[in-house]
């Protein structure tokens, strides 16, 4: 695939969202920034939901888990649904009830203004990370195949990408990202099938028997139920599956920003409802990608696993030019699905619950404070996304700091928990270093669980293969509940006694 065509596909791709965003973008203040007016269709919502939830992380890596993991992460999709459906009956009325347009807002009338800042904070913290880190997946990809081509240095490819989504979303923000949104998700489910056309023509699998072909391979097994100390342990990954869904959809400014868009509390549950549908379905063809794309490896002799199994197969393999087109254009299309909302996310969260623009600046005041901190932002994730290239440089640093990151989404379940099912009032000014140390007491507890058990030897360490597989325990996807869970003993150990 020449340079050249990877150019003009991408130029495509953002002349189209450039268009979408000039139709969106007439006459629109700060409510069409934050909240679209809501009046955003709910099917439109659901649709464009699922590429921001899937992400261009979720598009290299969940193909790349079923060569080591089978189908194990359907437990956790599984109980994506449970938490969906916490977040249909419970969150969105309280959201709606209270007329957010931060859900950080709830923080503050229930505990007060550290409690508020703090959980605020967090999702800015977790947020900058997560969006710089998915974008530096995706950069490095187009630097790989295009850029570097082109003799264009890193740094550039990343302004670059990040200017482009400023430009289409500078003016109405969630009114133009919700149609986006849309557009995005199409893109990449039909990369997806694209994909599986190739590879399972290849592999001379008939349309009609691809699905009992995915089913009887010992690779789609799903269910893990034998040593609950397994990172793929059923019911923890089920469980864990429902938080995560609970606290990275519910309690998240991103994700629920579009929600929050809707005409009404009842076509936000729809919204929901269907979204639930849906995605669960898209994990599943994932997956199925995966399998067919791991046969398709061992066949031919391709030495790619994990993140690089889809890129290595789609851009440098004999299966045509047409897997490699769809392939960039669904990464692409995957990224920028939750980049663009996470831009628009961190400069409303900054706005409203930082600076409190809506109640200590008229609107004038306010659409002109809210576009300098788009731009801030903007700035912030180009720094990040660079630092990573050329300060941390350790792939594997990055992964485990995006990891970390997602540590603090637990003090957020933690305090909306005791917020929603508890009368407790608390002494407010101590809730961040709650935070902290639940935090804190998280990581530990994560690397220590990543540790084997040495025995000594002859003066020297070696791994004991046995004693590891009897006492080793593989902290998974529960750090999430764990870290909640902390956050909540500590809430109440700062309760003021009156109610």
């Amino acid at each position: 695939m020449q340079p050249l065509h990877i150019l003009l596909l991408i130029g495509a791709y953002f002349g189209i969202l450039l268009i979408i965003s000039y139709f969106t973008g007439k006459n629109s203040g700060n409510d069409a920034f934050f909240k679209a007016n809501r009046q955003s269709p709910w099917y439109i919502v659901a649709f464009g939901m699922i590429g921001a939830s899937l992400s261009g992380v979720t598009f290299i890596s969940v193909p790349g888990w079923v060569e080591a993991s089978q189908f194990s992460y359907m437990q956790v999709v599984l109980g994506y649904i449970l938490g969906y459906l916490v977040i249909g009956t419970i969150l969105l009325p309280l959201y709606y009830k209270l007329n957010l347009t931060s859900i950080y807002s709830y923080l503050q009338e229930r505990f007060g203004d550290y409690s508020y800042k703090t959980g605020a904070s967090f999702f800015l913290l977790s947020r900058v990370i997560g969006a710089s880190f998915r974008l530096f997946l995706v950069a490095n990809v187009l630097q790989a195949i295009l850029f570097d081509t082109l003799g264009v240095p890193f740094w550039i490819t990343v302004i670059i990408t990040i200017l482009l989504i400023w430009l289409y979303t500078f003016k109405s923000g969630i009114k133009t990202i919700v149609w986006t949104d849309t557009l995005q998700t199409l893109f990449m489910l039909i990369s997806v099938g694209v994909a599986i056309y190739y590879v399972s023509d290849d592999l001379e699998i008939k349309g009609s028997n691809l699905l009992a072909y995915v089913l009887d391979s010992e690779l789609s097994k799903t269910f893990f139920f034998d040593d609950f100390k397994s990172a793929n342990y059923f019911w923890k990954q089920f469980l864990s599956g429902a938080f995560i869904a609970i606290v990275m959809t519910g309690l998240d400014q991103d994700m629920m920003q579009k929600n929050l868009t809707c005409r009404s509390l009842k076509d936000a549950q729809k919204n929901m409802f269907w979204f639930t549908i849906v995605l669960t379905i898209v994990n599943f063809i994932f997956l199925g990608l995966g399998l067919l794309l791991t046969q398709y490896a061992s066949q031919n002799g391709i030495e790619a696993h994990k993140d690089q199994l889809f890129s290595v197969i789609a851009t440098k393999s004999n299966l045509g030019f047409g897997i490699a087109i769809f392939f960039i254009l669904g990464l692409i299309a995957a990224a920028y699905s939750s980049a663009d909302s996470a831009l628009t996310s961190l400069t409303t969260s900054f706005s409203i619950d930082i600076l409190d623009i809506e109640k200590k600046h008229n609107p004038l005041d306010q659409v002109k404070i809210r576009k300098k901190i788009h731009i801030l932002f903007s700035c912030i994730l180009v720094l990040v996304i660079i630092s990573f290239k050329y300060i941390i440089k350790d792939e594997s640093v990055i992964a485990k700091l995006f990891k970390f990151a997602g540590f603090t989404y637990g003090p957020l379940l933690g305090l909306y928990a005791f917020g929603l099912f508890t009368k407790f009032k608390i002494k407010d000014k101590l809730v961040p270093i709650i935070c902290f140390i639940s935090v804190a007491i998280s990581i530990i507890l994560n690397i220590a669980s990543q540790l084997y058990i040495y025995i000594t030897t002859n003066n020297s360490w070696t791994t004991s293969e046995s004693i590891a597989k009897e006492l080793y325990y593989q902290v998974g996807f529960e750090i999430l509940i764990i870290n909640g869970f902390l956050t909540f003993l500590g809430l109440i150990l700062i309760r003021r006694k009156e109610y």
